[in-house]
Protein backbone atom coordinates (compact mmCIF):
# COMPACT_ATOMS: atom_id res chain seq x y z
CA UNK A 1 0.00 0.00 0.00
CA UNK A 2 2.53 2.29 0.75
CA UNK A 3 4.54 1.97 -2.30
CA UNK A 4 1.62 2.52 -4.57
CA UNK A 5 0.70 5.44 -2.41
CA UNK A 6 4.15 6.85 -3.56
CA UNK A 7 3.86 5.74 -7.12
CA UNK A 8 0.87 7.88 -7.02
CA UNK A 9 2.23 11.26 -5.75
CA UNK A 10 5.31 10.51 -7.77
CA UNK A 11 2.59 10.41 -10.86
CA UNK A 12 0.58 13.43 -9.43
CA UNK A 13 3.83 15.65 -8.76
CA UNK A 14 5.03 14.91 -12.84
CA UNK A 15 1.45 15.89 -14.18
CA UNK A 16 0.74 18.95 -11.78
CA UNK A 17 4.73 20.10 -12.15
CA UNK A 18 5.09 23.57 -14.35
CA UNK A 19 6.57 23.59 -17.77
CA UNK A 20 9.84 24.84 -17.55
CA UNK A 21 11.38 27.16 -20.09
CA UNK A 22 13.45 26.36 -22.81
CA UNK A 23 17.02 25.09 -22.78
CA UNK A 24 19.33 27.90 -20.77
CA UNK A 25 21.19 30.30 -23.08
CA UNK A 26 24.27 28.91 -24.54
CA UNK A 27 22.39 25.33 -25.11
CA UNK A 28 24.16 22.90 -27.29
CA UNK A 29 22.51 22.66 -30.75
CA UNK A 30 24.22 20.39 -33.38
CA UNK A 31 23.77 23.08 -36.31
CA UNK A 32 24.10 26.48 -34.52
CA UNK A 33 26.04 25.11 -31.46
CA UNK A 34 28.02 22.51 -31.07
CA UNK A 35 30.80 23.58 -29.38
CA UNK A 36 28.69 24.50 -26.04
CA UNK A 37 29.76 22.57 -23.22
CA UNK A 38 26.20 22.61 -21.39
CA UNK A 39 24.76 18.90 -20.70
CA UNK A 40 23.51 18.96 -16.92
CA UNK A 41 21.57 21.98 -16.11
CA UNK A 42 18.81 22.94 -13.16
CA UNK A 43 19.31 24.53 -10.27
CA UNK A 44 20.12 21.82 -8.48
CA UNK A 45 23.47 21.85 -10.48
CA UNK A 46 25.70 23.78 -8.81
CA UNK A 47 28.43 25.99 -10.90
CA UNK A 48 31.16 23.26 -10.70
CA UNK A 49 29.32 19.84 -11.17
CA UNK A 50 31.97 17.77 -8.91
CA UNK A 51 30.55 19.44 -6.25
CA UNK A 52 26.97 17.23 -6.38
CA UNK A 53 26.72 15.01 -3.57
CA UNK A 54 26.04 11.96 -5.46
CA UNK A 55 25.51 9.90 -2.50
CA UNK A 56 22.37 11.73 -1.41
CA UNK A 57 20.75 11.96 -4.74
CA UNK A 58 16.96 10.95 -4.55
CA UNK A 59 17.17 7.48 -4.55
CA UNK A 60 14.82 5.62 -7.51
CA UNK A 61 13.22 2.44 -6.37
CA UNK A 62 14.23 -0.68 -8.21
CA UNK A 63 14.40 -4.43 -8.18
CA UNK A 64 17.54 -6.32 -7.73
CA UNK A 65 18.60 -9.30 -8.98
CA UNK A 66 22.01 -11.25 -9.55
CA UNK A 67 23.03 -13.48 -12.68
CA UNK A 68 26.13 -14.63 -11.71
CA UNK A 69 28.90 -14.24 -9.38
CA UNK A 70 32.52 -14.98 -9.03
CA UNK A 71 33.39 -12.52 -6.12
CA UNK A 72 34.12 -15.63 -3.95
CA UNK A 73 36.96 -16.97 -6.64
CA UNK A 74 39.99 -14.85 -5.03
CA UNK A 75 40.49 -12.04 -7.21
CA UNK A 76 41.11 -14.48 -9.86
CA UNK A 77 38.01 -14.67 -11.82
CA UNK A 78 36.87 -11.39 -13.93
CA UNK A 79 32.42 -10.99 -14.65
CA UNK A 80 32.48 -7.78 -17.00
CA UNK A 81 30.92 -6.17 -19.72
CA UNK A 82 27.38 -6.80 -19.51
CA UNK A 83 24.45 -6.61 -21.82
CA UNK A 84 20.95 -7.44 -22.35
CA UNK A 85 18.10 -7.85 -24.59
CA UNK A 86 14.85 -9.50 -24.97
CA UNK A 87 13.85 -11.68 -27.57
CA UNK A 88 11.48 -14.36 -28.02
CA UNK A 89 9.62 -14.00 -24.72
CA UNK A 90 12.49 -14.23 -23.05
CA UNK A 91 15.49 -11.90 -21.33
CA UNK A 92 19.13 -12.29 -22.84
CA UNK A 93 22.37 -11.63 -20.74
CA UNK A 94 25.67 -12.01 -21.94
CA UNK A 95 28.95 -10.59 -20.45
CA UNK A 96 33.32 -11.52 -20.37
CA UNK A 97 33.86 -13.91 -18.13
CA UNK A 98 37.85 -14.81 -17.73
CA UNK A 99 40.67 -14.75 -15.37
CA UNK A 100 41.90 -11.87 -13.64
CA UNK A 101 44.60 -10.60 -11.41
CA UNK A 102 44.51 -10.72 -7.79
CA UNK A 103 42.85 -8.13 -6.12
CA UNK A 104 44.60 -7.07 -3.57
CA UNK A 105 44.80 -3.44 -1.61
CA UNK A 106 41.48 -3.60 -2.06
CA UNK A 107 41.88 -2.87 -5.90
CA UNK A 108 39.36 -4.50 -8.65
CA UNK A 109 40.75 -7.79 -10.96
CA UNK A 110 42.11 -7.08 -14.53
CA UNK A 111 40.15 -7.86 -17.26
CA UNK A 112 40.95 -9.32 -20.71
CA UNK A 113 43.61 -11.67 -19.87
CA UNK A 114 44.26 -14.71 -22.41
CA UNK A 115 41.45 -17.38 -22.23
CA UNK A 116 38.72 -15.39 -21.28
CA UNK A 117 35.39 -16.21 -22.62
CA UNK A 118 31.43 -15.03 -23.36
CA UNK A 119 28.92 -16.53 -21.07
CA UNK A 120 25.31 -16.13 -21.12
CA UNK A 121 22.06 -16.70 -19.43
CA UNK A 122 17.84 -16.31 -19.74
CA UNK A 123 15.08 -14.88 -18.10
CA UNK A 124 11.32 -14.75 -18.12
CA UNK A 125 10.87 -11.88 -16.35
CA UNK A 126 14.37 -10.35 -16.07
CA UNK A 127 14.63 -10.95 -12.22
CA UNK A 128 14.80 -14.70 -12.28
CA UNK A 129 17.86 -15.90 -14.12
CA UNK A 130 18.71 -19.38 -15.46
CA UNK A 131 21.70 -21.76 -15.84
CA UNK A 132 24.92 -19.69 -17.37
CA UNK A 133 26.06 -21.07 -20.92
CA UNK A 134 29.26 -20.48 -22.61
CA UNK A 135 28.76 -18.63 -26.15
CA UNK A 136 31.69 -19.41 -28.84
CA UNK A 137 34.31 -21.80 -28.42
CA UNK A 138 37.32 -21.41 -26.03
CA UNK A 139 40.13 -18.84 -27.56
CA UNK A 140 43.02 -19.97 -28.46
CA UNK A 141 45.91 -19.76 -26.61
CA UNK A 142 47.01 -16.28 -25.92
CA UNK A 143 43.59 -15.19 -26.88
CA UNK A 144 40.29 -14.18 -25.60
CA UNK A 145 36.92 -12.86 -26.34
CA UNK A 146 35.26 -10.14 -25.26
CA UNK A 147 31.79 -9.68 -25.20
CA UNK A 148 30.15 -6.97 -27.70
CA UNK A 149 25.92 -7.06 -27.10
CA UNK A 150 23.37 -8.43 -28.68
CA UNK A 151 21.70 -7.66 -32.12
CA UNK A 152 18.04 -8.22 -33.46
CA UNK A 153 18.46 -8.13 -37.05
CA UNK A 154 15.91 -9.46 -39.63
CA UNK A 155 14.29 -11.58 -37.08
CA UNK A 156 17.30 -13.42 -35.66
CA UNK A 157 18.98 -13.02 -32.65
CA UNK A 158 22.51 -12.41 -33.04
CA UNK A 159 25.57 -12.02 -30.48
CA UNK A 160 28.83 -10.39 -30.93
CA UNK A 161 31.92 -10.94 -29.54
CA UNK A 162 35.67 -9.31 -30.57
CA UNK A 163 38.73 -11.27 -30.23
CA UNK A 164 41.90 -9.94 -28.93
CA UNK A 165 45.15 -11.05 -28.30
CA UNK A 166 45.70 -10.80 -24.49
CA UNK A 167 46.45 -8.73 -22.52
CA UNK A 168 44.14 -6.04 -23.41
CA UNK A 169 42.41 -5.63 -26.82
CA UNK A 170 44.91 -2.77 -28.30
CA UNK A 171 47.17 -4.04 -30.84
CA UNK A 172 47.50 -6.55 -33.57
CA UNK A 173 45.01 -9.69 -33.51
CA UNK A 174 41.84 -7.72 -33.26
CA UNK A 175 38.14 -8.89 -34.68
CA UNK A 176 34.43 -8.50 -34.58
CA UNK A 177 32.70 -11.46 -34.51
CA UNK A 178 28.81 -12.47 -35.16
CA UNK A 179 27.00 -15.73 -33.49
CA UNK A 180 23.51 -16.74 -34.37
CA UNK A 181 21.00 -18.49 -31.61
CA UNK A 182 20.74 -21.24 -33.76
CA UNK A 183 17.92 -23.03 -31.24
CA UNK A 184 16.36 -21.33 -28.56
CA UNK A 185 15.53 -24.09 -25.92
CA UNK A 186 18.37 -25.30 -25.34
CA UNK A 187 20.21 -22.07 -26.37
CA UNK A 188 23.10 -23.13 -28.84
CA UNK A 189 24.91 -20.57 -30.72
CA UNK A 190 26.88 -20.86 -33.93
CA UNK A 191 29.67 -18.67 -35.23
CA UNK A 192 28.05 -16.60 -38.12
CA UNK A 193 31.12 -15.20 -39.30
CA UNK A 194 33.69 -12.02 -39.19
CA UNK A 195 32.20 -8.79 -39.24
CA UNK A 196 34.86 -6.34 -39.24
CA UNK A 197 38.28 -6.49 -38.70
CA UNK A 198 40.21 -4.83 -36.59
CA UNK A 199 36.96 -3.72 -34.35
CA UNK A 200 35.92 -3.63 -30.73
CA UNK A 201 32.68 -1.71 -30.88
CA UNK A 202 31.26 -0.72 -27.81
CA UNK A 203 27.37 -1.41 -27.75
CA UNK A 204 25.54 -3.58 -30.76
CA UNK A 205 24.25 -1.54 -33.99
CA UNK A 206 21.42 0.71 -34.03
CA UNK A 207 19.41 2.19 -36.69
CA UNK A 208 19.86 5.54 -38.14
CA UNK A 209 17.00 7.52 -39.29
CA UNK A 210 17.78 6.52 -43.22
CA UNK A 211 17.44 2.73 -42.40
CA UNK A 212 21.04 1.71 -41.95
CA UNK A 213 22.62 0.50 -38.91
CA UNK A 214 25.43 2.38 -37.08
CA UNK A 215 27.95 0.94 -34.47
CA UNK A 216 30.95 2.50 -33.36
CA UNK A 217 34.32 1.18 -33.67
CA UNK A 218 37.41 1.23 -31.96
CA UNK A 219 40.69 -0.16 -33.79
CA UNK A 220 43.81 -1.69 -32.37
CA UNK A 221 45.12 2.30 -32.07
CA UNK A 222 42.22 2.76 -29.77
CA UNK A 223 41.31 5.35 -32.04
CA UNK A 224 37.63 5.86 -32.77
CA UNK A 225 35.48 5.41 -35.84
CA UNK A 226 31.90 4.68 -36.49
CA UNK A 227 30.63 2.06 -38.42
CA UNK A 228 27.26 2.12 -41.12
CA UNK A 229 25.87 -0.20 -43.32
CA UNK A 230 24.61 -3.70 -42.27
CA UNK A 231 21.33 -4.01 -44.38
CA UNK A 232 23.10 -5.81 -47.33
CA UNK A 233 25.00 -8.16 -45.11
CA UNK A 234 25.39 -8.79 -41.13
CA UNK A 235 29.57 -7.89 -42.13
CA UNK A 236 28.56 -5.21 -44.80
CA UNK A 237 30.35 -2.31 -43.44
CA UNK A 238 32.15 1.15 -43.87
CA UNK A 239 34.36 2.83 -41.27
CA UNK A 240 34.48 6.33 -40.71
CA UNK A 241 36.62 8.23 -38.24
CA UNK A 242 35.43 10.21 -36.07
CA UNK A 243 38.65 11.12 -33.50
CA UNK A 244 42.27 9.37 -32.51
CA UNK A 245 42.76 8.32 -29.21
CA UNK A 246 46.05 10.12 -29.33
CA UNK A 247 44.10 13.50 -29.97
CA UNK A 248 45.53 16.59 -27.82
CA UNK A 249 42.64 17.48 -25.39
CA UNK A 250 41.33 14.29 -24.80
CA UNK A 251 41.86 10.23 -24.87
CA UNK A 252 38.17 8.79 -26.52
CA UNK A 253 37.40 5.83 -24.92
CA UNK A 254 33.92 3.57 -25.27
CA UNK A 255 31.34 6.20 -27.22
CA UNK A 256 27.52 5.96 -26.93
CA UNK A 257 25.24 7.61 -29.53
CA UNK A 258 21.65 8.22 -30.26
CA UNK A 259 19.43 9.76 -32.56
CA UNK A 260 18.08 13.81 -31.52
CA UNK A 261 14.79 14.67 -32.54
CA UNK A 262 16.01 16.33 -35.62
CA UNK A 263 17.33 13.48 -37.06
CA UNK A 264 20.78 14.38 -36.36
CA UNK A 265 23.26 12.16 -34.11
CA UNK A 266 25.33 13.39 -30.87
CA UNK A 267 27.61 10.38 -29.60
CA UNK A 268 29.56 10.74 -26.16
CA UNK A 269 32.57 10.15 -25.17
CA UNK A 270 34.82 8.66 -22.18
CA UNK A 271 38.10 10.87 -21.29
CA UNK A 272 40.94 8.66 -20.41
CA UNK A 273 42.65 11.68 -19.49
CA UNK A 274 40.96 11.85 -16.67
CA UNK A 275 39.20 15.31 -16.88
CA UNK A 276 36.06 13.89 -15.43
CA UNK A 277 34.17 15.06 -17.79
CA UNK A 278 31.87 13.31 -20.87
CA UNK A 279 32.83 14.68 -24.45
CA UNK A 280 30.38 15.04 -27.32
CA UNK A 281 30.06 15.36 -30.83
CA UNK A 282 27.45 15.60 -33.72
CA UNK A 283 26.77 14.16 -36.95
CA UNK A 284 24.62 15.97 -39.22
CA UNK A 285 25.14 13.20 -42.08
CA UNK A 286 24.21 9.90 -40.78
CA UNK A 287 28.15 9.37 -39.01
CA UNK A 288 30.14 10.29 -42.01
CA UNK A 289 31.29 13.42 -40.46
CA UNK A 290 31.39 14.42 -36.62
CA UNK A 291 32.15 17.67 -35.20
CA UNK A 292 35.08 17.65 -33.05
CA UNK A 293 34.08 16.81 -29.79
CA UNK A 294 33.84 19.59 -26.69
CA UNK A 295 34.00 18.96 -23.26
CA UNK A 296 30.59 18.45 -21.49
CA UNK A 297 29.96 19.79 -18.20
CA UNK A 298 28.21 16.80 -17.40
CA UNK A 299 30.71 14.89 -14.31
CA UNK A 300 32.31 11.22 -14.88
CA UNK A 301 34.43 8.75 -13.72
CA UNK A 302 36.12 7.47 -16.34
CA UNK A 303 33.92 4.67 -16.99
CA UNK A 304 31.65 3.01 -19.18
CA UNK A 305 28.00 4.42 -19.62
CA UNK A 306 24.64 3.57 -21.30
CA UNK A 307 21.66 5.31 -22.25
CA UNK A 308 18.03 4.58 -23.83
CA UNK A 309 15.29 6.57 -25.35
CA UNK A 310 12.16 5.93 -24.04
CA UNK A 311 8.85 5.41 -25.73
CA UNK A 312 7.31 8.81 -24.95
CA UNK A 313 10.89 11.02 -26.13
CA UNK A 314 12.51 11.60 -22.68
CA UNK A 315 16.74 10.04 -22.84
CA UNK A 316 17.92 8.30 -19.91
CA UNK A 317 21.41 8.28 -19.61
CA UNK A 318 23.14 5.69 -16.88
CA UNK A 319 26.85 5.99 -15.67
CA UNK A 320 29.55 6.52 -12.87
CA UNK A 321 28.99 10.44 -12.48
CA UNK A 322 31.47 10.87 -9.35
CA UNK A 323 34.53 11.76 -10.60
CA UNK A 324 37.10 10.04 -8.45
CA UNK A 325 35.63 6.63 -8.14
CA UNK A 326 32.91 4.32 -9.75
CA UNK A 327 30.39 4.51 -7.29
CA UNK A 328 27.23 5.36 -7.27
CA UNK A 329 25.74 3.93 -10.54
CA UNK A 330 23.17 6.70 -11.01
CA UNK A 331 20.04 7.76 -13.96
CA UNK A 332 19.76 10.82 -15.69
CA UNK A 333 16.95 12.52 -17.87
CA UNK A 334 17.08 14.38 -20.76
CA UNK A 335 13.63 15.61 -22.54
CA UNK A 336 16.09 16.39 -25.62
CA UNK A 337 19.01 13.73 -25.52
CA UNK A 338 21.21 17.20 -25.18
CA UNK A 339 20.40 18.67 -21.78
CA UNK A 340 19.65 16.55 -18.50
CA UNK A 341 18.09 17.87 -16.12
CA UNK A 342 17.20 15.02 -13.85
CA UNK A 343 19.82 12.69 -12.05
CA UNK A 344 19.02 9.51 -9.39
CA UNK A 345 20.80 7.30 -7.09
CA UNK A 346 20.11 3.51 -8.53
CA UNK A 347 23.00 1.78 -6.59
CA UNK A 348 26.28 1.90 -4.74
CA UNK A 349 28.08 1.72 -1.43
CA UNK A 350 30.42 -0.39 -3.69
CA UNK A 351 32.92 -0.62 -6.98
CA UNK A 352 29.47 -0.61 -9.32
CA UNK A 353 30.48 0.27 -13.32
CA UNK A 354 30.19 -1.00 -16.86
CA UNK A 355 26.33 -0.42 -17.32
CA UNK A 356 23.68 -1.36 -20.17
CA UNK A 357 20.35 -0.33 -19.80
CA UNK A 358 17.08 -0.94 -21.62
CA UNK A 359 13.63 -0.26 -21.64
CA UNK A 360 10.58 -3.17 -22.10
CA UNK A 361 7.07 -3.28 -21.36
CA UNK A 362 7.18 0.11 -18.67
CA UNK A 363 10.29 -1.26 -17.24
CA UNK A 364 14.34 -0.01 -17.26
CA UNK A 365 16.91 -2.98 -17.03
CA UNK A 366 20.08 -2.16 -16.31
CA UNK A 367 22.99 -4.64 -16.26
CA UNK A 368 26.06 -3.94 -14.39
CA UNK A 369 28.80 -5.24 -12.82
CA UNK A 370 30.41 -5.29 -8.73
CA UNK A 371 33.80 -4.71 -8.66
CA UNK A 372 34.18 -6.82 -12.48
CA UNK A 373 32.85 -10.02 -10.39
CA UNK A 374 29.40 -10.03 -10.78
CA UNK A 375 26.63 -9.39 -13.40
CA UNK A 376 23.87 -8.20 -11.66
CA UNK A 377 20.32 -6.12 -13.11
CA UNK A 378 17.86 -3.69 -12.04
CA UNK A 379 14.60 -3.27 -12.61
CA UNK A 380 13.26 0.35 -12.48
CA UNK A 381 9.80 1.05 -13.51
CA UNK A 382 9.47 4.10 -15.97
CA UNK A 383 6.62 5.58 -13.89
CA UNK A 384 8.63 6.00 -11.08
CA UNK A 385 10.87 8.06 -12.92
CA UNK A 386 8.13 10.82 -12.15
CA UNK A 387 8.76 11.72 -8.86
CA UNK A 388 12.76 12.12 -10.07
CA UNK A 389 11.88 14.85 -12.37
CA UNK A 390 9.32 16.51 -10.20
CA UNK A 391 12.18 16.59 -7.47
CA UNK A 392 14.73 18.08 -9.35
CA UNK A 393 12.93 20.52 -12.24
CA UNK A 394 14.56 22.31 -14.69
CA UNK A 395 17.04 22.46 -17.77
CA UNK A 396 14.97 21.78 -20.69
CA UNK A 397 11.57 22.12 -22.43
CA UNK A 398 8.64 19.66 -22.12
Amino acid sequence: MKRHLLISLGTLLWATAPTFAANPPGAPDPVRNPSSPIMLAGPWVPANPHEIDFDRLPRIPSKHAVVSDVLGAGGHRVNQHNYLVHFAGRFWAMWSDGPGESRGQGKVPGHDRAGQVVSFATSPDGLNWGPIGRLGSVPDPGYGWIARGFWVREGRLLALASRYQAPGYAGPGLSLHAFELATETPAAWRHLGLMFDDALNNFAPARLPNGEWMMSRRDGRQDVHFLVGGVKGFDQWTSFNAVGYGDSSFKAEEPYWWVLPDRSIVALFRDNRSSGFLYRAFSTDHGRTWTRPVRTNFPDAKSKFSGVQLPDGRYVLVSNPHPQRRDPLTLAISRDGLVFHAMGYLVGGRHVDYPHVMHHDGHLYVAFATAKSTVEVLQVRVADLAGLEAAQPGGGPR
